[in-house]
């Protein structure tokens, strides 16, 4: 998945791939009367019980599924007089048996989950395939389209302990095919919560997934979900990147907003294309924060990512380099100003705003805390950027702190910032 500015599409191909085991001999191979090998192993077990009808009908059917070339339409045909001879549950597990290899063989989907069923049904299956036998069921319910039947025989799959495959990720999987998008998710997220929760790694593939059907449905709350989760268990340049574009393209942020996530694109360096770049620089303007525009514009231009030829390009950056110029000069007046007792929020603000642009963190750090004191003072943004002032100094920790302490419209953006803090603060400690 690669999300960009504004590149969401309505609906997404599935990921999801069956793997229906409906070679020659499939799970259970072919039925006979005597009971089948995998059912006599450390243990005898009793012989099994087959009813008079049963053998009866049964004893055609064997002989014509001996035949080369088989006639499958005219096997088929005696399923029925099969089915309507049984008595035991022995004569359900053979039939089972034999029914599903049959079909199985001719991918005879239909049928192949009906025998699967009479097997599953009896009683008789081998306890340490129960797990598989439901999971096979599961697919073939899934492959016909019938969801609701596969669902439950996915569940047991899982309950019996079968790991070959995750079933689990079917369950979600089957909401999803019926467009059952928000049900689909609430399993998925219910089941990451879990691993979560006990600390496990999870698989990135339901990552993925959750976090393309929730984007592509637009729910927007929901893709910020799972790309955090995302970013937190696979941080990359696919995820935050990912988890950057999306926040932009869903959290209808203004320029102010915008800006501070792109501080974070910029230096997670995913920012992905010349629309981002473009934006960034429209978010710190160059009659505000010149030297962060320039800072922009020479990355842009060093990564490709911007024309050096576009004259909206080198005209803003001519701008901002004059402007930045006149910042550096005068920013101790600046901070003077700002530090005097009866010094005006907009006073500190652009202290702090215009230190931070200069890459001076540490003295930013300072007119953001004063401002957060004042009132009328708008904390989230205030508080977001106290964080990145202590995030460009290397106080991880205590940026991570800082962010975390940011709600509203914000908190999104904050998040994301919270989470790379404490990934390089991780990674400081190794």
């Amino acid at each position: 998945m690669i999300f960009t500015r504004l590149a969401r599409k309505n609906g997404a191909a599935s990921t999801f791939a069956l793997a229906l085991a409906l070679a020659a001999g499939g799970v259970a191979g072919t039925a006979m009367l005597d009971a089948p090998a995998h059912a006599a192993k450390k243990e005898k077990k009793a012989k099994p019980t087959y009813s008079p009808a049963f053998v009866a009908a049964y004893k055609p059917l064997e002989e014509l599924a001996k035949a080369e070339p088989l006639d499958y339409a005219a096997l088929k045909a005696g399923f029925p007089t099969l089915l309507a001879a049984l008595v035991t549950d022995d004569d359900r597990y053979a039939a089972g048996s034999f029914i599903y290899s049959n079909a199985a063989k001719q991918q005879d989907q239909a049928m192949a989950l009906q025998g699967m069923e009479l097997m599953l049904k009896s009683g008789k299956v081998p306890a340490e395939n129960v797990g598989q036998f439901n999971f096979v069921a599961g697919q073939l319910a899934y492959a016909a389209n019938d969801y609701a039947k596969a669902r439950p025989y996915f569940q047991a799959a899982a309950d019996a302990g079968y790991t070959d495959t995750d079933p689990l990720i079917f369950v979600a999987e089957s909401y999803f095919a019926e467009d059952k998008v928000r049900q689909g998710l609430t399993y998925l997220t219910d089941l990451i919560n879990a691993k979560v929760a006990a600390g496990e790694t999870v698989d990135e593939a339901w990552l993925k997934r959750g976090l393309a059907q929730a984007y592509n449905n637009n729910l927007n709350a929901e893709a910020n979900k799972y790309s955090s989760w995302y970013v937190k268990q696979y941080p990359g340049e696919d995820s935050w990147g990912d988890a950057v574009a999306i926040l932009l393209n869903t959290g209808g942020y203004q320029n102010p907003e915008i800006l501070d996530l792109l501080r974070l694109g910029k230096r997670v360096g995913v920012l992905r294309d010349s629309k981002l770049y473009l934006e960034y620089v429209d978010a710190a303007d160059y009659r505000r924060l010149p030297a962060e525009v320039v800072t922009v514009i020479d990355e842009g231009y060093a990564k490709g990512k911007l024309d050096k030829t576009d004259p909206y390009v080198t005209d803003t950056r001519r701008q901002a380099a004059e402007r930045a110029a006149t910042d550096r000069a005068d920013i101790e007046k600046l901070m003077a100003d700002a530090n005097k007792a009866g010094a005006t929020l907009a006073t500190v603000l652009a202290a702090g705003d215009t230190l931070l642009a200069l890459g001076r963190p540490a003295d930013a750090e300072s007119f953001y805390a004063k401002a957060l004191n004042m009132p009328s003072v708008n904390a989230p943004m205030v508080t977001t950027r106290l964080g990145i002032a202590q995030f460009d100094q290397g106080k991880y920790a205590e940026a991570e702190a800082t962010f975390n302490k940011v709600e509203g419209a914000r908190k999104p953006i904050a998040n994301l910032w919270a989470i790379y803090a404490n990934q390089k603060a991780t990674a400081a400690t190794m």
